[in-house]
């Protein structure tokens, strides 16, 4: 296995990884909200902080680490358009994602504590999960136009 593509398998691996882990983090705590159910919403929640370290986070590191190796071992020029709109974009989207984090953390200890003291959830809440997603959407489209970027490679 060359170096070449022991990088790329990594860099689209933890491609995939971080869009599809995200969609499905998304899609899962969107539909449980939605539920109103406070238990759900409080499982769901700490299943997404949790997901979010264990998968999110190790790709958010691999994809650039990754994707700096492909440049320098295929000779493409750092200045190359594609690369740095592929960086820029995935800068917006990492800016999108890092108070998503934050969000998720408030959300899952209002969330706890709602449950824990059989309450509603207050709207605070609500105001949060409005906020988380609607950063998903600038992060999700930034993502979807790098994949674009890494496949087309545009002049």
């Amino acid at each position: 296995m060359t170096i070449y593509f022991a990088l790329k398998w990594l860099h689209i691996l933890s491609a995939t990884v971080l869009f599809g882990t995200g969609m499905g983090i998304a899609f899962f705590k969107w539909i449980t909200d939605r539920s109103g159910d406070t238990r759900a919403i409080r499982i769901i929640n700490e299943r997404t902080v949790l997901a979010d370290w264990i998968f999110t986070t190790p790709a958010v590191i691999l994809q650039p680490v990754t994707g700096l190796g492909l440049v320098y071992v295929a000779g493409y020029p750092l200045l190359s358009g594609w690369i740095v709109w592929s960086t820029v974009l995935y800068l917006t989207a990492g800016a999108c994602w890092l108070p998503v984090l934050w969000l998720q953390i408030k959300m899952r200890d209002i969330a706890r504590k709602s449950d824990a003291e059989n309450m509603p959830l207050p709207i605070h809440y609500w105001q949060l999960a409005r906020s988380w997603f609607l950063l998903g959407i600038p992060a999700f489209a930034a993502l979807l136009i790098v994949y674009w970027l890494m496949i087309v490679k545009p002049a």
